[in-house]
Formats: structure tokens, sequence, C-alpha cells
């Protein structure tokens, strides 16, 4: 009887104990989202308690996890997915029940993602807590993302300027429409894109040893309306890029779809019109998305432009932002007369007006054909990412700088030639895994990329016809890069990041010039460190450094002799070092605002300097940069944004010379800011404001640029839904500034056979309006 009663005893123990544990037990579950709305499978969910240690599982198909038998108690819910930003969320779990821990996700900005819509990108300051998701988003202060929201709401009136949106960044021409435009940013001028790596759908568009300039980078055939984010950062500091990103880079990603065709007509003045329409379609499992563009600008020149481009996308995808395929057809030609940069004591001298031409035959034609294909798959806590590509180019290009300088007769036109094949790709892989208990993400990756040039010429012409030939040359440019990265999480206030990349380049050169042919092999490895600590009350300090190089044109590492004098010459290094750091803040701490402050310092072992008449980039003197860029993004309500960045630098020559330490055209100041309305009573417009600050034109600064201020507006009204109209105002106060300026020696006609110094300078347009009819079907 005793044992009997001994055990009903133990059996009502148990029973108690059991349910005395239920009650002191919870679930926690929720549902991961991005920050479209759209479920997050696969997303690495861990819980933390006091007692029990961690516990991991996944978001399933529909985007939701569990956990059960969670003890009551203060815990910790962490998201990780590869390619987002990861979330934790502090909660408190109570036996009587625990809300939802629901989370949403936003793509980190050094996202590397295959298939995106419009609103796939994300400024924090319009997230609904941005402290959640401000751990991890980026990697340094000057990192960012311009959003399809931005870009839509902005006046633009060059398909470059997209680029201007990001901050610190001016964009402006020195010729004619068709030609690629000049940059400007960190104390660079940056010609047509040297030290600035840009890339569209996953294509590099820099051109190496290029006709007119090392580095050119011609967006002409981009569309506005289909970019659905521009991904940017300034520095080395990063170890997946190498050439051309010593000052920034920027990733401009298209959209795979839109809500609804679109079409878009706009006619202004000065001989501007455009058309355009795109759409997308479902076909089979994916999306088929098209696009067509044509436009024509004459500009206020005496000599109008007569500017016209043909343009157009076809792209093929499927998938999302975790597993996806795109591939991608772009095509684009365009021809025009071209008003160069012109003497200013032409103007003084009532020779031409400050529209006028000294040649008016000067100009170009140029084409871009290009397939791409992007894959990507995601699979537990992992992420490939291939990319593949092909380019076809070719540019014909006539300029004359120095009119009778060198022939009093014929006058100095002369012709660039750029034909050539690319040929390219990368593989990257990333992978979320634990070093030491603590979350860390592992990348690996491989670049190759081979530059066909079946002729890289610079020819004397007259009125486009040659004279001669000064040198013509065959050149195949072949570059590979293998790159690792490790991020990870030491502590809930402490990241780091570490490095490294190897990068080798192989030139071989056929020059029309016996003794400048060769062949030559170079090799870099650029190491790379950040640490980012926080956040404190939605603010994070990054401290980053890093090598890096840009390339010198391949001509330059086979060259022996001047094509242009005869003389002897020199080859120059083919890889130029740099090496940089930065310290910067980044706040979301005041609701609707986010902030970012960085002081960076900048060193170029050579500056890369081009020479007209020998058709080639060289490498010059070695330089120091530094400055402080200020960036901010402010929403107080949902109709209304205010943007405001400054960027402050101060550039000089390193070495010993004579002639001075300034570098000629570095921009020291750049100032720009806006105000931005959408959907207020179905108006919407922006008001924004561009400066950048005098430049010094030659090394002992006696002579300076003037600053350059404009004021740009767009104004809008939709008549209904699927029915805009919208006018574009450029240069509102009509100011007479210069797009840029250089100093040289130039000669007219009756001037003295050695020429005359002058500063030579190409005029902002004039005040123009725009027009625009948008539609969407």
């Amino acid at each position: 009887m005793m044992h009997r009663c001994a055990g009903i005893v133990v059996a009502l123990s148990v029973c108690l104990a059991v349910v005395a544990e239920a009650r002191q037990t919870a679930v926690v579950q929720g549902t991961v989202r991005d920050g479209a709305g759209r479920v997050l499978p696969g997303v690495a969910v861990e819980l933390s308690t006091g007692d029990t240690g961690a516990r991991t599982t996944s978001t399933a198909a529909d985007g939701t996890y569990r956990f059960e038998h969670v003890s009551s108690g203060d815990a910790v819910v962490r998201f990780l997915l590869v390619n987002f930003a990861p979330v934790r969320i502090q909660v408190v779990v109570a036996a009587t029940g625990t809300p939802p821990v629901d989370a949403v996700l936003q793509l980190a900005l050094d996202a590397d993602v295959t298939v995106t819509g419009k609103t796939s990108f994300v400024n924090l300051a319009d997230v609904a807590d941005p402290t959640r998701s401000l751990i991890g988003i980026a990697q340094s202060a000057s990192q960012g993302a311009i959003t399809s929201r931005q870009l839509d709401a902005r006046p633009i009136m060059r398909t470059g300027e997209v680029l201007e949106t990001v901050p610190g960044v001016v964009i402006s021409q020195h010729s004619g429409e068709g030609k690629a435009n000049q940059y400007y940013l960190r104390g660079f001028n940056l010609d047509h894109g040297t030290d600035f790596a840009t890339t569209v759908a996953g294509m590099p568009v820099n051109l190496p040893t290029h006709g007119h300039g090392h580095g050119y980078s011609d967006l002409n055939f981009l569309m506005p309306e289909l970019v659905s984010g521009v991904q940017f950062s300034k520095g080395p500091y990063y170890a997946d890029q190498g050439d051309f990103a010593t000052a920034g880079a920027a990733n401009i990603v298209y959209a795979n779809s839109l809500v609804r065709p679109l079409a878009r007509v706009t006619w202004g003045g000065q001989g501007f019109g455009r058309a355009m329409t795109a759409a997308s379609i479902a076909a089979g499992s994916g999306t088929l998305l098209g696009g067509v563009e044509w436009q024509t600008n004459d500009g206020p020149w005496a000599r109008p432009d007569d500017y016209g481009k043909i343009n157009g996308i076809v792209r093929y995808s499927r998938g999302d932002a975790l597993n996806g395929l795109a591939v991608t057809g772009m095509g684009y030609r365009g021809s025009w007369y071209a008003t160069d940069q012109i003497p200013a004591r032409a103007v003084d001298q009532g020779v031409i007006d400050r529209f006028g031409t000294l040649d008016p035959t000067n100009g170009g034609t140029s084409h871009r054909y290009s397939g791409s294909l992007e894959w990507q798959r995601t699979r537990d806590n992992a992420s490939t990412k291939v990319t593949a590509y092909g380019i076809g180019y070719d540019l014909n290009l006539f300029s004359n700088f120095t009119y009778f300088l060198d022939d009093e007769d014929e006058g100095d036109q002369f012709e660039q030639a750029d034909h050539r094949l690319v040929l390219g790709g990368k593989v990257s892989h990333r992978r979320i895994a634990r070093l030491g208990g603590r979350p860390t993400q592992h990348t690996v990756g491989v670049q190759v990329r081979h530059d066909d040039i079946d002729n890289v010429g610079l020819y004397r012409t007259a009125a486009r016809q040659r004279l001669s030939t000064v040198r013509e040359d065959a050149v195949r440019q072949t570059s590979a890069a293998v790159f690792a990265q490790n991020e990870t999480a030491w502590r809930p206030w402490l990241r780091t990041l570490a490095g490294i990349r190897v990068d080798g380049y192989r030139f071989d050169v056929d020059a029309n010039i016996r003794e400048n042919s060769g062949r030559d092999t170079a090799a870099r490895v650029s190491p790379k460190a950040s640490v980012t600590l926080g956040p404190w009350d939605g603010t994070e300090v990054y401290v980053n450094g890093g090598f890096g190089f840009h390339s010198n044109d391949a001509r330059g590492s086979s060259i022996t002799v001047d094509p242009a004098t005869g003389e002897p010459a020199d080859r120059v290094t083919p890889l130029a070092g740099a090496r940089g750091g930065e310290i910067g803040v980044r706040t979301v701490r005041v609701p609707g605002l986010q902030s970012s402050l960085s002081v960076w310092t900048l060193h170029l072992d050579s500056e890369l300097i081009f020479v007209g008449d020998a058709g080639t980039t060289e490498a010059g003197r070695p330089s120091h940069r530094y400055g402080v860029e200020w960036a901010n993004y402010y929403s107080p309500v949902p109709w209304l944004t205010f943007d405001a960045d400054l960027s402050a630098s101060r550039a000089r020559f390193t070495d010993a010379d004579e002639a001075g330490d300034f570098v000629p055209g570095a921009v020291a100041m750049v100032v720009s800011g806006g105000a931005t309305v959408t959907n207020l009573k179905q108006m919407f417009g922006s008001l924004r404001w561009r400066y950048f600050g005098p430049r010094a034109l030659i090394e002992d600064n006696s002579q300076r640029s003037k600053a350059t201020s404009l004021v740009n507006l767009d104004l809008g009204y939709a008549v209904r839904p699927g029915l805009r109209i919208a006018l574009d105002a450029f240069n509102v106060f009509n100011a007479r500034n210069s797009d840029i300026d250089y100093f040289y020696t130039s000669r007219l006609r009756g001037e003295p056979a050695g020429g005359v110094d002058d500063i030579h300078f190409h005029p902002t347009l004039p005040r123009m309006a725009r027009l625009s009819l948008m539609i969407g079907f």
C-alpha cells in the first residue's frame, strides 16, 4: 500500500512540474519581410535567453518562424540574411503570451543582388524604425544608396546627372552632349571617369586605354526612368573594388519590372526633344522588360549640336532578391557636333560670343552594344552571384583645343578613334557563419576582364578629313583579380571588416611605331580594414583604411618614342598605388533624419595626366588629398523631403617642383541641397541648388576659375492616375558661369606663332525649360 501511495505522489509531482513549466514558458514567433513588404524565406533567426543560451531556426517559405517552450524573461532575437542588414530586437517573453516579433530587413548598402524593383532600395530616414536597420547596413559613413524615389524627383538635364545624386559628385560637360561627362569628387577633376568606377546592370562602364582618356565613362546609354537605385561608396576600403575606384564607385541598378507601362514625351527650348517608352510583361516564369528612347538636342550653340541618339534595352528576369536570373541586352548609337571649350580672349575681343565656336566641324559618333547575364542563388545562409558580359564599343571624336597653334593653314583639329570588344565576368560567394560563437560573413570572389582594342588611334584632321596619323595601336589588355573579405560582429557594439585583394594585369601593345610596341605585366596586393562601433542611440561610428590603385594607359607601359615629336619618351608605371583612410559617423537618432559625417585622407603615387597631342594618359606627380563630407536627408512628413550635402577638400602635389604644388582642376568645395514635394494634393516638385567653388588651373595657383552656382526647378501635376505633366527649369537665374575651365596655350588666326596663354572655358547652359507628359498605362 505504501509503495502504491509513493508511486501516486511521484506521478503527481511530475505532472505538477510539467504544468508549472508549461505555465512559465511561451512561444516566440513572427514574420520576416523585406523593405517592400515581400516575405523572406531562409532568414537565419537566433533566439538568445539568459538560461538556455542560443537557439536557431530559419524562416519558412511564407517568411514565418516559431520557437516553442521559451522561458519567460528578457530575450534577444537576431535576424541574418546574406545581402541584407541584420536586425536585432530585444523582447520580454511573457508566459501569458508574447506579441509576434516581426522584422523588416533592408538591403545592405553593398548588397549584390540580381532582381530588384523600383522600391528595393530605401533611405533609412523613410523607415518606420530606422534604428533596427542601422546595424550592419553600411561599412563606412560615406557609403550609401540613392533610391528610385529620390531619382524620380530630380530635374535631370543630362543622363550622367544620375550620378550627381551621390553626395559630393558634380557632373559637367566641356564639349558636345554626346561625349562622356566631366566628373568631380573629393578634390579630383576626374576627367571623364578616371578614379571613379561605374557599373550598370553588373557591367563596367569605364574603359581603360581609351582613345580620349583613360577610364572614359560614357553614360549616354542610360535610361533614368528604369533605374531602381544607385549604390555608392568612396575610398579604397572595399575588397570587391579594384581599378578606377580610388576616389569612389557607383553601381547603377536597373529594375527588372515596372508596375505599369510608361511613356514620356519631352519638348524643350534649344531644340530639345525626347521620347521614351518602357513596359514589362509576364514571360513564362519570369518577366520581360523592354524600353526604347529617342533624343535630339541642339543646345544654345552658334553651331547647333544636332545631337541625336537612339537607345534600347531588353531585359528578361525571374526570381527575387534571393534567387534570380537576368539576361540584359542594350544598344546605343549617337552622333553630334561639339562646341569645345573656347578662349576667354576670343569672347572679350568679339571674335565669337559665349556660345560660339572656332571650329564648327568638331563632334563625333559613338555606339555601344552589350549583353550580360546575372545569376544568383541563395541557400543555407550562403549566396553565390555570377555575372558575365560582352560589350562592343566604337568612338570617333573630333576636337580642336589649340585652333591654329600647330598648323596655321589647316588648323589643329584631331581625331581620336577607339574600337573595342570587352569580355569579362565576376563570381562572388557570401556565407554567414559563426566564428568563436559570433556571427560572421565571409566573402570571396574572382573577377576577369579582357579589352580587345582593334584600334586606338590619333589622327591629324581638317573638317573631319584625316591628314596624317600620329599613332595607331592595337592593344590587348587583360586583368584578373581575387578578393576575400570577412565581417565579424564581436560584440553587439563592435564589428570589424578585414579584406584583401590581388590584381594582375597583362598589356600587349602593337603600335604603328615599332619602337612603341611591347608587352608588360604588373600586379598589386591591396589590404583593407574597417571597424564599426555602435549603434548607440541610433548612431554608429566607422574607422576605415585601405590600399588601392589605378592603372595607367597600356600604351604608356611600352612607349619609348613620343609619337608627336619623335623624341625619346619614358615608360610609366602600369599600376599606381593609393592609400586612404576615413573616420565617420552616421545617425538616425532624429526621427525622419539620416545624417553622415566623414573626415578622409587619400595619397596617390601619381596623378593621371591626359596628353592630347600624344593621345595617351600619362602618370604624373604624387599627391595628397584630405577633406570632410557631410550628407543629410530629412523627411519630416511623408510628402516633404530636404537634402543637403557639403564636401570640402584640399589637394596638393607632394614632391618638390618649382611649378608649384596645387593640383590643377581640383575642386575644393561642393555644396548641394534641395527640397522635394511628392503627392501633395496631386502636386509634386523639386527645387535644387548646386555650387562648386573656384579651382586652381595651374600648379602655382596664379590662374583660378570662378565658382559655379546653379538653381534648377521641377514642378509637376498629376492630372489623374497614370497621367502627369511636369515642367523642368534649368539655370533658373540664368547664371553666366562655366561648366569647366582650363589654362593653356592656344592660337587664333593672326596671333604670334608661339600662341597665347589663356583661360579656356565651356559656359553653363543658359536658362531653359522642358515640358514633359508622362503616361502610365
